[in-house]
């Protein structure tokens, strides 16, 4: 796999969910992937920078290394490899709000929830040893945690362990196993990472115009663009009641004296109440419209 050196390298997951999150967020930040995500590497064609479609756990081996200067991973794998290398050697550079996922600690649907206390001298079956681990040193407690690849809900049934702590998002795949959620060890989101290596000045420029199109996106999820007209008084309480809003554009009417039209980015929701509030202080003509790209 030849890398070019010119390019930004970008590591996401080969497959599943997150690999295709991660795609619709680099084509929703205006970057054209030239080929199939079955290759390991695809080109960004209006874009200096490739991507390189590897396994979730070694993206940040990648970032961290430099191979990779930037990166989109789940916080738990992040995690798990900051605590197995025992330094952080990636920055996390933004929360992307997508794959949610939690590592939970279940025990059989029978079993009683005693607390962490009543894991002294447990087993506790999971993929994620040093997050689990970490999170029993933290708590206190010393229980001995057994490393598992893979099918870590069946460790109950094959008396491998009797608690386990594995990723949930609906908790089917416990109930089919017959186990039940007891604590929440770790949230996780999908999270954007570069390498802490230095970066020859044109990578590094290319790096923030890459972050300034993805804070872009991530601006306009929630972010509306509002328009409305008002007389002079209702402008005070308008203002206030504009969710998220930085200060409005304040224009004249023409042919109303005293009347103003007003446009205000707002960068959270808004709601029908929103808008019944803005009309109840003298709003009207009420306009709400969805934002496709902003820079900040």
């Amino acid at each position: 796999m030849l890398v070019d050196a010119e390019r930004l390298h970008i590591a996401v997951q080969k497959s599943g969910r997150l690999s295709d999150l991660s795609r619709k967020l680099l084509a929703d930040a205006g970057l054209r992937i030239a080929n199939g995500k079955n290759a390991l590497t695809a080109r960004i064609e209006n874009f200096p920078a490739d991507l390189m479609f590897v396994r979730d756990d070694d993206i940040p081996t990648f970032v961290a290394d430099g191979v990779c200067e930037w990166g989109i991973v789940g916080e738990n794998v992040l995690k798990e490899f900051a605590l197995d290398e025992g330094e952080e050697r990636c920055e996390v550079v933004a929360p992307l709000g997508f794959g949610h996922c939690t590592l939970k600690l279940a025990i059989p649907e029978a079993g009683e929830w005693r607390g962490a206390d009543g894991l002294h001298g447990q087993r506790v079956a999971t993929s994620y040893p040093a997050v689990v681990a970490d999170w029993l040193a933290r708590q206190g407690v010393a229980a001995e945690v057994v490393k598992m690849n893979g099918a870590v809900e069946l460790a109950p049934r094959l008396g491998i362990a009797p608690v386990i702590c594995d990723l949930v998002s609906t908790g089917a795949t416990l109930e089919a196993n017959g186990l039940k959620a007891v604590e929440t060890v770790l949230e996780s989101e999908a999270v954007l990472i570069r390498t802490r290596k230095p970066l020859a000045p044109v990578k590094a420029e290319q790096g923030e115009r890459l972050c300034k199109r993805i804070d872009g996106v991530l601006g306009t999820r929630d972010a509306k663009y509002i328009m409305l007209n008002a007389p002079s008084e209702a402008l005070p309480a308008i203002t206030r009641l504009l969710p998220g809003a930085e200060a409005p554009t304040v224009l004249p009417l023409h042919g109303r004296p005293g009347h103003f039209a007003v446009h205000a980015v707002c960068r959270e929701s808004v709601f029908w109440e929103t808008l019944q509030e803005l009309k109840g202080v003298g709003a009207s003509a009420i306009l709400v419209l969805p934002i496709e790209k902003m820079l900040p």
